[in-house]
């Protein structure tokens, strides 16, 4: 890389279980160590290649999960760049993730979890973090079958101790200079995100109009309320009588108890959503050095496993299409273009097919009014239903030889 003052990239792909998330741990630490060399570190600054190093607890808590295949599988994909000066000393480091399986957050199947981060909260470690304890500051029970977004598939995990990941994470947390409050914040909008499942929503009268009859400090809505930092009250107008913009006018709109159910679940999933995304960019303001300049860097792409469920959500028919568009420019890469350099220069050679099987089933997603146009199309109008999604599709991609 110094001599050719070129970027480089590596590409880790595989099947969940294979091993990537591993592996890139073991390069960036590779990476980071080689280009310090052997200076000698100062006893009290925390050095930037172990702050690179720690992103891995607090990434590995709020986006990895266990799946049927892998019991910390990383359920976003994330690019690694690694900064160099020109003479090759390690200069920092950024991140920039991608696509936060968020389904998972509030919804599991039986073989499977949520994020580790939230069962985590409620380990032995969390009474030393702060004088009250972690739990008591998170208004969390010790039961995690009292969160039901949180406790549909498998709570515990044998391959994991929670409790031991509790203290990784926060170490991780101080090696990286968060402050005490930023912390806190971020244990207790996770939990808040756990407790909304507890939210519950009866309809009153004839009509189907949701209300929400307790909302004191010790019930859900009001543990919630308190976690987020919002008024309790307000909180569930919002969700029983939203107000929307028609027009120049504001309107209220009533609520069934199904929809506002499901306003409380898009809630907690953006939030974890943002959550994450906000731990990146804080990790990114401290992983670089801003007294050095930055002339090349090596980045790592690991991307989410493939993987084929009972029941396959939106992401991970994304994570599988990506996985497949990646396997095909590597075949393209590897075997097609190598062969073709052989045949250039006249070696004697039999040209192997190493075949586009998927080919026709990356057309169907990517063509005009393939999947991903219908989806898009059907996500912008008010009123479709997954029945009108299947109906286009069908009529969009049911002729299509397989």
């Amino acid at each position: 890389m110094i001599a050719n003052t070129k970027n480089n990239a590596m590409l880790i792909t595989g099947e969940s279980g294979a091993g990537k998330t591993e592996n890139t741990k073991k390069v960036i630490t590779y990476l980071a160590m080689v280009a310090t060399g052997s200076g000698k570190k100062s006893e009290k600054k925390v050095s930037l290649e172990d702050q690179i190093v720690a992103t891995n607890p607090i990434l590995e808590s709020y986006g990895n999960a266990k799946t049927a295949r892998n019991d910390n599988s990383s359920r976003f994909g994330k690019f690694i760049r690694i900064h160099f000066t020109s003479s090759g000393k390690l200069a920092g480091c950024d991140i920039v993730a991608y696509l936060l399986e968020k389904s998972r957050i509030t919804e599991q199947q039986e073989v499977e979890r949520s994020y580790h981060i939230f069962y985590q909260l409620l380990q032995e470690y969390g009474k030393t973090i702060c004088p009250e304890g972690l739990a008591e500051k998170c208004h969390c029970s010790t039961d995690i079958y009292d969160y039901i977004y949180v406790s549909q598939g498998k709570t515990k995990v044998d391959s994991i101790d929670d409790n031991e990941e509790l203290e990784y994470t926060e170490d991780a947390f101080k090696v990286l200079g968060f402050e005490e409050q930023e912390k806190y914040d971020c244990y207790m909008l996770t939990a808040a995100v756990m407790t909304c499942g507890g939210i519950e929503f009866k309809t009153k009268g004839r009509d189907d109009q949701a209300e929400c009859e307790q909302i004191g400090p010790d019930t859900y809505p009001g543990k919630v309320a308190a976690l987020a930092g919002v008024d309790a009250f307000a909180m569930i107008k919002a969700f029983c009588k939203p107000r929307i913009k028609v027009g120049t006018e504001w309107v209220i709109k009533g609520q069934t108890c199904e929809q506002a159910t499901n306003a409380v679940g898009g809630i907690a999933r953006a939030i974890y959503d943002r959550v994450f995304k906000w731990l990146i960019e804080k990790c990114n303001d401290t992983l670089i050095d801003p007294t050095l300049k930055k002339a090349n860097f090596c980045a790592v792409l690991d991307i989410a496993g493939f993987e084929i469920f009972e029941y396959n959500g939106f992401e991970q028919i994304s994570i599988n299409f990506v996985n497949e568009k990646l396997q095909q420019f590597f075949n393209h890469h590897m075997f097609v273009v190598e062969q073709e350099e052989y045949v250039k220069e006249g070696i004697d050679w039999e040209m192997v097919d190493f075949g586009m099987d998927l080919a026709a089933a990356i057309i169907m997603f990517e063509k005009p009014m393939g999947i991903w146009a219908i989806l898009e199309e059907e996500s912008l109008f008010p009123k479709a239903t997954d029945k009108s999604f299947e109906e286009k599709l069908k009529a969009s991609l049911g002729k299509l030889p397989v």
